[in-house]
């Protein structure tokens, strides 16, 4: 008899319980959402702006045009909301008060790529997504063909040059030419050919060696690349719009005007190859051909930098 007493008051109570539950779940789905019980918090470091609390809110009350908790997909909302293309990552849920609890993380960029006339942004994940009619956030910006198994690699380059002082203060933008990148400089017209993306800190490191014992003692307009892309050397293309330049320039076009005579008088006897092959070489531009022949005395434009 105890044990069917104690059986009864096992189901009596487990009946009290589910009604009481299910009368609470009722309440509460029967709850509206006011505005006072959405919380929207931004997460990302770096304050961004593509979206905004208010954009937020307005999803919200378009999932759930009723308010009531019981009308809410938790899930469908969340994915509504990740679907953005600012959006990282979402986090909704709701408390037991009914609050619901919106935590947004948007993408941060890390460059702005321009290619073929449309521009985008980029994240340090190597994701893109489109620019803001509202909003422009700033950071560094990005030319040419660059290609997406390149994004993560680059925006490691641009991460190194935000949190250098000395790359942040000459760096400007970032430009790529066929397979070679450039750094785009605030001093002068010349720009720094680095190359593909590997070994970052030692070129950067070669271009500031460079302008601590040279380039401060000379005029920045006198040249119009400074290349780091070669290992332990630096080579310096001189501007041909430099006017103290015109006689380095002039002196290096007699050489080259010279060099392929010599080639002429040796190879008399033979075909006509030799010369088309010369007559090629002298349409080159000189600042470049400059650097072809010589390029076993690499220290030479050093020389220059040096006497002038």
């Amino acid at each position: 008899m105890k044990n069917k007493y104690r059986i009864l008051k096992i189901a009596i109570t487990v009946i009290i319980l589910g009604f009481l539950l299910s009368f609470s779940l009722k309440k509460f789905s029967g709850q509206k959402i006011t505005d006072n019980k959405i919380s929207v918090k931004m997460n990302e470091k770096t304050p961004v702006y593509f979206i905004d609390e208010k954009d937020i809110r307005e999803i919200v009350n378009k999932e759930n045009p009723s308010r009531k908790v019981g009308d809410l997909n938790i899930p469908e909302l969340e994915k509504k909301i990740n679907s953005l293309p600012a959006v990282d990552s979402a986090n909704v849920y709701l408390n037991l008060n009914g609050k619901l609890n919106l935590d947004i993380k948007q993408r941060v960029p890390v460059f702005r790529l321009n290619y073929k006339g449309k521009d985008f942004y980029v994240d340090e994940k190597g994701t893109e997504f489109p620019i803001s009619k509202t909003y422009s956030h700033p950071c560094m910006l990005v030319t040419g063909d660059v290609k997406k198994d390149e994004y993560e690699k680059l925006a490691e380059l641009v991460d190194k040059i935000d949190k250098d002082d000395f790359s942040k203060k000459y760096f400007i933008g970032i430009s790529k030419y066929k397979d070679s990148y450039n750094l785009l400089t605030s001093e002068g017209n010349y720009k720094v050919e680095i190359g593909d993306l590997d070994n970052i800190e030692l070129k950067v490191k070669g271009f500031k060696t460079f302008v601590e014992k040279y380039l401060v003692y000379q005029d920045p307009q006198k040249y119009s690349m400074v290349s780091v892309k070669y290992q332990n050397q630096i080579v310096t293309t001189l501007n041909p719009y430099f006017k103290e330049n015109d006689s380095i320039l002039k002196a290096s076009h007699k050489d080259l005007i010279k060099a392929p005579v010599a080639v002429v008088k040796k190879a008399s006897s033979t075909s006509l190859k030799p010369k088309e092959n010369t007559k090629q070489k002298a349409v080159v531009k000189p600042q470049e051909k400059k650097k072809t022949p010589e390029k076993k005395p690499a220290a030479k434009p050093k020389a220059k930098v040096k006497i002038e």
